[in-house]
Protein backbone atom coordinates (compact mmCIF):
# COMPACT_ATOMS: atom_id res chain seq x y z
CA UNK A 1 0.00 0.00 0.00
CA UNK A 2 1.09 3.65 -0.90
CA UNK A 3 0.45 5.85 2.27
CA UNK A 4 -0.36 9.38 0.37
CA UNK A 5 1.35 12.50 1.52
CA UNK A 6 -0.85 14.52 4.41
CA UNK A 7 -2.71 16.93 2.13
CA UNK A 8 -3.09 19.49 5.17
CA UNK A 9 -0.23 19.07 6.78
CA UNK A 10 1.03 22.43 5.17
CA UNK A 11 -2.24 24.26 6.28
CA UNK A 12 -1.57 23.06 10.28
CA UNK A 13 2.23 24.70 9.85
CA UNK A 14 0.62 27.95 8.71
CA UNK A 15 -1.78 28.06 11.70
CA UNK A 16 1.07 27.51 14.08
CA UNK A 17 3.14 29.95 12.31
CA UNK A 18 0.29 32.74 12.64
CA UNK A 19 0.26 31.58 16.40
CA UNK A 20 3.80 32.18 17.00
CA UNK A 21 3.92 35.69 15.32
CA UNK A 22 1.53 36.85 17.74
CA UNK A 23 3.27 35.52 20.85
CA UNK A 24 6.54 37.41 19.38
CA UNK A 25 8.67 37.98 22.33
CA UNK A 26 10.16 41.25 20.72
CA UNK A 27 6.91 42.59 20.21
CA UNK A 28 5.75 41.98 23.35
CA UNK A 29 8.34 43.77 25.26
CA UNK A 30 8.46 46.98 22.49
CA UNK A 31 4.66 47.22 23.50
CA UNK A 32 5.51 48.28 27.05
CA UNK A 33 8.59 50.51 26.64
CA UNK A 34 6.62 53.37 26.38
CA UNK A 35 5.21 52.09 30.22
CA UNK A 36 9.10 51.29 31.45
CA UNK A 37 10.66 55.07 29.87
CA UNK A 38 7.85 56.72 32.09
CA UNK A 39 8.29 55.05 34.93
CA UNK A 40 12.01 55.45 34.55
CA UNK A 41 11.75 59.64 34.05
CA UNK A 42 9.15 60.26 36.34
CA UNK A 43 9.98 57.83 39.30
CA UNK A 44 13.60 59.74 39.36
CA UNK A 45 15.93 56.88 39.15
CA UNK A 46 19.56 56.93 38.42
CA UNK A 47 20.02 53.72 37.29
CA UNK A 48 18.69 51.11 36.02
CA UNK A 49 19.45 47.29 35.99
CA UNK A 50 18.12 44.82 33.40
CA UNK A 51 17.71 40.74 34.15
CA UNK A 52 16.12 38.54 31.26
CA UNK A 53 15.67 34.43 31.61
CA UNK A 54 13.56 32.18 30.19
CA UNK A 55 14.02 30.57 27.05
CA UNK A 56 12.39 34.28 25.23
CA UNK A 57 15.10 36.31 27.48
CA UNK A 58 17.27 37.16 24.17
CA UNK A 59 14.92 38.62 22.17
CA UNK A 60 13.30 40.35 25.15
CA UNK A 61 16.37 41.67 26.32
CA UNK A 62 17.22 42.78 22.18
CA UNK A 63 13.81 44.54 22.17
CA UNK A 64 14.89 46.23 25.35
CA UNK A 65 18.00 47.03 24.23
CA UNK A 66 17.22 47.97 20.74
CA UNK A 67 14.56 50.93 22.21
CA UNK A 68 15.59 51.70 25.15
CA UNK A 69 19.58 51.36 25.31
CA UNK A 70 20.43 54.97 26.92
CA UNK A 71 18.67 53.68 30.22
CA UNK A 72 20.70 50.71 31.03
CA UNK A 73 23.35 50.88 33.58
CA UNK A 74 23.86 46.47 33.53
CA UNK A 75 22.00 43.70 32.27
CA UNK A 76 22.71 39.77 32.42
CA UNK A 77 20.65 37.77 29.82
CA UNK A 78 20.42 33.69 30.73
CA UNK A 79 18.86 31.54 28.63
CA UNK A 80 18.83 28.12 26.85
CA UNK A 81 21.38 26.68 25.29
CA UNK A 82 21.19 27.72 21.29
CA UNK A 83 18.13 30.13 21.75
CA UNK A 84 20.91 33.46 21.93
CA UNK A 85 21.36 34.59 18.72
CA UNK A 86 24.97 36.39 17.27
CA UNK A 87 22.84 39.95 17.61
CA UNK A 88 24.50 42.61 19.66
CA UNK A 89 22.68 43.53 22.63
CA UNK A 90 23.87 46.35 24.43
CA UNK A 91 27.09 46.93 25.99
CA UNK A 92 26.80 46.25 29.44
CA UNK A 93 24.68 43.19 28.82
CA UNK A 94 25.74 39.80 29.32
CA UNK A 95 23.97 36.95 27.47
CA UNK A 96 24.67 33.54 29.20
CA UNK A 97 23.12 30.14 27.77
CA UNK A 98 22.86 27.23 30.64
CA UNK A 99 20.91 23.94 31.06
CA UNK A 100 17.07 23.21 30.26
CA UNK A 101 15.05 21.75 31.65
CA UNK A 102 17.52 20.20 34.13
CA UNK A 103 19.52 22.76 35.39
CA UNK A 104 23.64 22.95 35.33
CA UNK A 105 26.59 24.94 36.01
CA UNK A 106 26.38 28.05 33.31
CA UNK A 107 23.24 28.35 35.58
CA UNK A 108 24.38 28.95 39.25
CA UNK A 109 27.44 30.85 37.60
CA UNK A 110 25.00 33.36 35.93
CA UNK A 111 22.32 33.72 38.51
CA UNK A 112 25.18 33.91 41.07
CA UNK A 113 26.15 37.39 38.98
CA UNK A 114 22.70 38.56 38.28
CA UNK A 115 21.75 38.07 42.25
CA UNK A 116 25.05 40.40 42.73
CA UNK A 117 24.13 42.45 40.45
CA UNK A 118 21.12 43.15 42.36
CA UNK A 119 22.75 43.91 45.91
CA UNK A 120 23.63 47.01 44.17
CA UNK A 121 19.79 47.99 44.16
CA UNK A 122 18.57 50.77 45.81
CA UNK A 123 15.76 53.33 46.18
CA UNK A 124 16.97 55.26 43.01
CA UNK A 125 16.94 51.83 40.60
CA UNK A 126 14.74 50.72 38.20
CA UNK A 127 14.95 47.14 37.97
CA UNK A 128 13.52 45.25 34.69
CA UNK A 129 13.13 41.64 34.40
CA UNK A 130 11.72 40.02 31.03
CA UNK A 131 10.23 36.75 32.38
CA UNK A 132 9.66 33.72 29.80
CA UNK A 133 9.01 30.35 30.55
CA UNK A 134 11.94 27.72 30.99
CA UNK A 135 12.98 30.25 33.84
CA UNK A 136 12.88 28.27 36.46
CA UNK A 137 15.63 25.80 35.42
CA UNK A 138 18.03 28.66 34.23
CA UNK A 139 17.62 31.20 37.01
CA UNK A 140 19.07 28.86 39.77
CA UNK A 141 20.71 29.33 43.05
CA UNK A 142 20.15 26.50 45.04
CA UNK A 143 19.36 26.81 49.24
CA UNK A 144 21.16 26.12 51.55
CA UNK A 145 23.57 23.11 51.47
CA UNK A 146 21.43 21.78 48.42
CA UNK A 147 24.30 20.89 45.74
CA UNK A 148 23.46 21.58 42.08
CA UNK A 149 23.23 17.64 41.66
CA UNK A 150 20.76 17.32 44.46
CA UNK A 151 18.73 20.02 42.62
CA UNK A 152 19.28 17.88 39.36
CA UNK A 153 17.98 14.72 40.94
CA UNK A 154 14.99 16.44 42.08
CA UNK A 155 13.81 18.06 38.84
CA UNK A 156 14.92 14.58 37.01
CA UNK A 157 12.64 12.61 39.55
CA UNK A 158 9.94 14.98 39.14
CA UNK A 159 9.62 15.66 35.78
CA UNK A 160 10.09 11.20 35.61
CA UNK A 161 6.92 10.88 37.59
CA UNK A 162 4.55 12.96 35.54
CA UNK A 163 4.74 15.68 38.17
CA UNK A 164 2.82 19.20 36.79
CA UNK A 165 4.63 22.36 36.48
CA UNK A 166 2.41 23.57 39.51
CA UNK A 167 3.70 20.81 41.66
CA UNK A 168 7.76 20.89 40.12
CA UNK A 169 7.84 24.45 40.79
CA UNK A 170 6.18 24.37 44.26
CA UNK A 171 9.33 21.86 45.38
CA UNK A 172 11.53 24.75 43.25
CA UNK A 173 11.02 27.29 44.97
CA UNK A 174 11.59 25.67 48.87
CA UNK A 175 14.91 25.06 47.53
CA UNK A 176 15.86 28.41 45.81
CA UNK A 177 17.15 31.24 47.21
CA UNK A 178 15.63 33.34 43.71
CA UNK A 179 12.46 31.57 43.00
CA UNK A 180 9.12 32.29 44.98
CA UNK A 181 9.23 36.36 45.34
CA UNK A 182 13.04 35.94 46.79
CA UNK A 183 14.68 38.16 43.24
CA UNK A 184 11.97 40.78 44.35
CA UNK A 185 13.46 40.38 48.40
CA UNK A 186 17.00 40.75 47.01
CA UNK A 187 15.99 43.74 44.51
CA UNK A 188 14.06 45.56 47.57
CA UNK A 189 13.69 49.18 47.67
CA UNK A 190 14.21 49.59 43.94
CA UNK A 191 11.28 49.70 41.95
CA UNK A 192 10.78 46.33 40.17
CA UNK A 193 9.06 46.22 36.78
CA UNK A 194 8.35 42.70 35.00
CA UNK A 195 7.32 41.76 31.64
CA UNK A 196 5.93 37.84 32.16
CA UNK A 197 5.43 35.55 29.05
CA UNK A 198 3.43 32.92 30.37
CA UNK A 199 3.92 29.44 29.45
CA UNK A 200 1.53 28.03 32.81
CA UNK A 201 -1.91 27.20 33.08
CA UNK A 202 -4.21 30.20 34.00
CA UNK A 203 -1.73 32.32 33.98
CA UNK A 204 -0.56 32.15 37.43
CA UNK A 205 2.60 34.70 38.47
CA UNK A 206 3.60 32.88 41.53
CA UNK A 207 3.79 29.77 38.74
CA UNK A 208 5.53 31.37 36.10
CA UNK A 209 9.78 30.20 35.87
CA UNK A 210 8.50 29.67 39.35
CA UNK A 211 7.34 33.31 40.58
CA UNK A 212 10.89 35.20 41.05
CA UNK A 213 8.87 38.51 41.66
CA UNK A 214 5.64 37.20 43.24
CA UNK A 215 4.29 36.72 46.20
CA UNK A 216 4.63 33.10 46.65
CA UNK A 217 1.10 31.01 47.55
CA UNK A 218 2.79 27.58 48.35
CA UNK A 219 4.36 26.24 51.63
CA UNK A 220 7.13 24.26 52.65
CA UNK A 221 3.93 21.54 53.72
CA UNK A 222 2.62 21.85 49.88
CA UNK A 223 5.75 21.00 48.99
CA UNK A 224 6.44 17.98 50.72
CA UNK A 225 2.61 17.16 50.26
CA UNK A 226 3.95 17.01 46.35
CA UNK A 227 7.28 14.28 46.98
CA UNK A 228 4.62 12.45 49.10
CA UNK A 229 1.87 12.29 46.58
CA UNK A 230 4.80 10.35 43.96
CA UNK A 231 6.60 8.42 46.54
CA UNK A 232 9.92 10.29 46.16
CA UNK A 233 10.88 11.27 49.34
CA UNK A 234 12.84 8.62 49.94
CA UNK A 235 14.76 9.02 46.87
CA UNK A 236 15.59 12.83 47.72
CA UNK A 237 18.78 13.69 49.03
CA UNK A 238 19.00 14.47 51.97
CA UNK A 239 20.04 18.42 51.61
CA UNK A 240 16.42 19.06 50.00
CA UNK A 241 14.81 16.92 52.78
CA UNK A 242 16.40 18.52 55.70
CA UNK A 243 15.43 22.26 54.14
CA UNK A 244 11.65 20.90 53.47
CA UNK A 245 11.40 19.05 56.92
CA UNK A 246 13.23 22.41 58.43
CA UNK A 247 10.28 24.49 56.52
CA UNK A 248 7.39 22.27 57.45
CA UNK A 249 8.75 22.44 61.53
CA UNK A 250 9.56 26.53 60.66
CA UNK A 251 13.56 26.01 61.35
CA UNK A 252 13.51 27.24 57.61
CA UNK A 253 11.91 30.82 56.69
CA UNK A 254 8.94 30.38 54.45
CA UNK A 255 8.90 32.13 50.39
CA UNK A 256 7.63 36.17 51.12
CA UNK A 257 3.17 36.06 50.83
CA UNK A 258 1.21 38.71 49.55
CA UNK A 259 1.39 42.22 51.72
CA UNK A 260 5.36 41.47 52.33
CA UNK A 261 6.58 45.02 51.78
CA UNK A 262 9.05 43.90 49.43
CA UNK A 263 6.01 43.73 46.89
CA UNK A 264 4.91 47.53 47.65
CA UNK A 265 6.86 48.51 44.82
CA UNK A 266 6.99 45.69 42.43
CA UNK A 267 4.48 45.56 39.12
CA UNK A 268 4.16 42.20 36.86
CA UNK A 269 2.69 42.49 33.98
CA UNK A 270 1.67 39.60 31.41
CA UNK A 271 2.77 40.65 27.71
CA UNK A 272 1.48 37.27 26.13
CA UNK A 273 0.35 33.88 26.49
CA UNK A 274 -1.28 30.77 25.39
CA UNK A 275 -4.68 32.50 24.75
CA UNK A 276 -3.48 35.20 22.93
CA UNK A 277 -1.69 32.83 20.66
CA UNK A 278 -4.98 30.22 20.33
CA UNK A 279 -6.89 33.42 18.97
CA UNK A 280 -3.93 33.79 16.40
CA UNK A 281 -4.55 30.37 15.27
CA UNK A 282 -7.93 30.63 15.15
CA UNK A 283 -8.18 33.63 12.95
CA UNK A 284 -5.31 32.17 10.77
CA UNK A 285 -7.78 29.20 10.51
CA UNK A 286 -10.95 31.02 9.93
CA UNK A 287 -8.64 33.22 6.77
CA UNK A 288 -8.23 29.16 5.30
CA UNK A 289 -12.05 28.76 5.53
CA UNK A 290 -12.18 26.35 8.59
CA UNK A 291 -15.24 26.54 10.88
CA UNK A 292 -13.18 27.06 14.12
CA UNK A 293 -13.25 26.30 17.59
CA UNK A 294 -11.08 26.90 20.72
CA UNK A 295 -11.89 23.70 23.02
CA UNK A 296 -9.60 24.77 25.82
CA UNK A 297 -6.22 26.80 26.44
CA UNK A 298 -5.76 24.77 29.62
CA UNK A 299 -5.32 21.12 28.42
CA UNK A 300 -3.43 19.14 30.72
CA UNK A 301 -3.21 15.59 32.31
CA UNK A 302 -1.76 12.39 30.88
CA UNK A 303 -0.65 12.86 27.18
CA UNK A 304 -2.14 10.07 26.25
CA UNK A 305 -5.32 10.92 27.93
CA UNK A 306 -5.52 13.80 26.01
CA UNK A 307 -5.00 12.34 22.73
CA UNK A 308 -7.87 10.15 23.36
CA UNK A 309 -9.82 12.78 24.60
CA UNK A 310 -9.03 15.02 21.00
CA UNK A 311 -9.30 11.84 19.13
CA UNK A 312 -13.08 11.68 20.34
CA UNK A 313 -13.88 15.40 19.66
CA UNK A 314 -12.52 15.10 16.31
CA UNK A 315 -14.13 12.28 15.31
CA UNK A 316 -17.57 13.52 16.77
CA UNK A 317 -16.70 16.84 14.51
CA UNK A 318 -16.53 15.06 11.33
CA UNK A 319 -19.66 13.21 11.75
CA UNK A 320 -21.43 16.64 11.67
CA UNK A 321 -20.33 17.16 8.46
CA UNK A 322 -21.58 14.24 6.64
CA UNK A 323 -23.57 15.49 3.69
CA UNK A 324 -22.45 18.88 3.79
CA UNK A 325 -20.32 20.07 1.40
CA UNK A 326 -16.85 22.25 1.20
CA UNK A 327 -16.62 22.08 4.93
CA UNK A 328 -14.14 22.21 6.54
CA UNK A 329 -13.37 22.17 10.60
CA UNK A 330 -10.26 23.48 12.72
CA UNK A 331 -10.21 22.38 16.33
CA UNK A 332 -7.48 24.20 18.63
CA UNK A 333 -6.45 23.38 22.20
CA UNK A 334 -3.58 24.82 23.94
CA UNK A 335 -2.01 24.14 27.61
CA UNK A 336 0.35 21.78 28.89
CA UNK A 337 0.00 17.81 29.12
CA UNK A 338 2.49 15.63 30.96
CA UNK A 339 4.32 12.30 30.54
CA UNK A 340 4.74 9.63 32.85
CA UNK A 341 8.15 8.20 31.47
CA UNK A 342 7.79 4.05 32.06
CA UNK A 343 10.11 3.17 29.33
CA UNK A 344 13.57 4.52 27.73
CA UNK A 345 13.10 6.32 24.28
CA UNK A 346 13.24 9.55 23.28
CA UNK A 347 10.37 11.62 22.76
CA UNK A 348 8.24 14.75 24.35
CA UNK A 349 4.58 15.36 25.44
CA UNK A 350 3.75 16.17 22.03
CA UNK A 351 5.10 13.35 20.19
CA UNK A 352 3.69 11.21 22.97
CA UNK A 353 0.16 12.78 22.19
CA UNK A 354 0.69 12.94 18.51
CA UNK A 355 1.90 8.99 18.15
CA UNK A 356 -1.18 8.17 21.05
CA UNK A 357 -3.39 10.22 18.78
CA UNK A 358 -2.43 8.42 15.35
CA UNK A 359 -3.49 5.31 16.99
CA UNK A 360 -6.69 6.18 17.74
CA UNK A 361 -7.89 7.39 14.64
CA UNK A 362 -6.21 4.66 12.68
CA UNK A 363 -7.69 4.09 9.18
CA UNK A 364 -9.58 7.37 9.54
CA UNK A 365 -9.74 9.65 6.47
CA UNK A 366 -9.08 13.47 6.13
CA UNK A 367 -8.09 14.36 10.36
CA UNK A 368 -5.19 15.69 10.50
CA UNK A 369 -3.43 16.71 14.56
CA UNK A 370 -0.42 18.86 15.25
CA UNK A 371 0.89 19.51 18.26
CA UNK A 372 4.05 21.56 18.97
CA UNK A 373 5.64 23.25 21.70
CA UNK A 374 5.29 27.03 21.07
CA UNK A 375 9.22 27.20 22.22
CA UNK A 376 10.21 25.15 19.24
CA UNK A 377 11.39 21.77 21.73
CA UNK A 378 9.29 19.32 23.04
CA UNK A 379 10.89 17.16 25.97
CA UNK A 380 14.73 16.75 25.25
CA UNK A 381 14.71 16.74 21.37
CA UNK A 382 14.81 18.70 18.82
CA UNK A 383 11.74 18.65 17.32
CA UNK A 384 9.16 20.96 18.11
CA UNK A 385 6.44 18.00 18.25
CA UNK A 386 4.72 16.13 14.98
CA UNK A 387 1.86 16.25 12.42
CA UNK A 388 0.11 13.40 11.64
CA UNK A 389 -3.07 11.76 10.21
CA UNK A 390 -5.27 8.52 9.92
CA UNK A 391 -2.90 7.14 7.56
CA UNK A 392 0.42 7.90 9.95
CA UNK A 393 -0.43 4.07 11.60
CA UNK A 394 -0.46 2.14 8.19
CA UNK A 395 2.95 4.31 7.30
CA UNK A 396 4.59 2.83 10.52
CA UNK A 397 3.16 -1.02 9.79
CA UNK A 398 4.49 -0.75 5.83
CA UNK A 399 8.02 0.15 7.31
CA UNK A 400 7.59 -2.48 10.04
CA UNK A 401 7.41 -0.52 12.98
CA UNK A 402 5.36 -1.34 15.90
CA UNK A 403 3.34 1.96 17.12
CA UNK A 404 2.17 0.55 20.38
CA UNK A 405 5.60 -0.63 21.08
CA UNK A 406 7.27 3.06 20.64
CA UNK A 407 4.41 4.13 22.60
CA UNK A 408 4.73 2.06 25.54
CA UNK A 409 8.54 2.66 25.24
CA UNK A 410 8.06 6.52 25.30
CA UNK A 411 9.86 6.61 22.58
CA UNK A 412 7.70 8.73 19.67
CA UNK A 413 10.68 10.58 18.60
CA UNK A 414 12.61 7.89 16.67
CA UNK A 415 9.26 6.70 15.52
CA UNK A 416 8.04 9.92 13.45
CA UNK A 417 11.91 9.98 12.96
CA UNK A 418 11.60 6.83 10.92
CA UNK A 419 7.62 8.09 9.50
CA UNK A 420 9.17 11.56 8.72
CA UNK A 421 6.41 13.43 10.52
CA UNK A 422 8.48 15.14 13.32
CA UNK A 423 7.90 19.31 13.44
CA UNK A 424 11.34 20.45 13.70
CA UNK A 425 11.23 24.40 13.57
CA UNK A 426 14.15 24.82 15.63
CA UNK A 427 13.92 27.64 18.65
CA UNK A 428 10.98 29.58 17.77
CA UNK A 429 12.60 32.52 20.73
CA UNK A 430 8.84 32.42 22.50
CA UNK A 431 7.36 30.27 24.82
CA UNK A 432 3.65 30.00 25.65
CA UNK A 433 3.15 26.35 26.08
CA UNK A 434 1.48 23.76 23.61
CA UNK A 435 -0.58 23.89 21.24
CA UNK A 436 -2.60 21.26 19.23
CA UNK A 437 -4.79 21.85 15.92
CA UNK A 438 -6.63 19.71 14.53
CA UNK A 439 -8.31 20.01 10.91
CA UNK A 440 -11.05 17.91 9.54
CA UNK A 441 -12.46 17.33 6.32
Amino acid sequence: MVVSPNPLAGAASDIFSAALQAVDPYKAVEGQISHILSAYHNGGFKKLLLISFGKAAFLMAKAFSDKASALITQGIVITKYGHATDSRLHAHVEVCEAGHPIPDSNGIAATARAMEMLKGANETTLVVCLISGGGSALLVAPKGEVALSDKQRVTELLLKAGASIDELNTVRKHISDIKGGRLAELAYPARVISLILSDVIGDKLDVIASGPTSPDNTTYQMALDVMNKYGLTDRLPKTVMDILDGGVEGRVTDTPKEGDIIFLHVENIIVGSNLKAAQAAAMKAEELGFETTILSTEFQGEARDAARWLANKAMDAQKLLEGKEAKKICLISGGETTVTVRGHGKGGRNTELALAFALEIKDTKRITLLSAGTDGTDGPTDAAGAIVNGETIQKAISLNLDPVAYLKNNDSYNFFSRTGELLITGPTGTNVMDLQIILIE
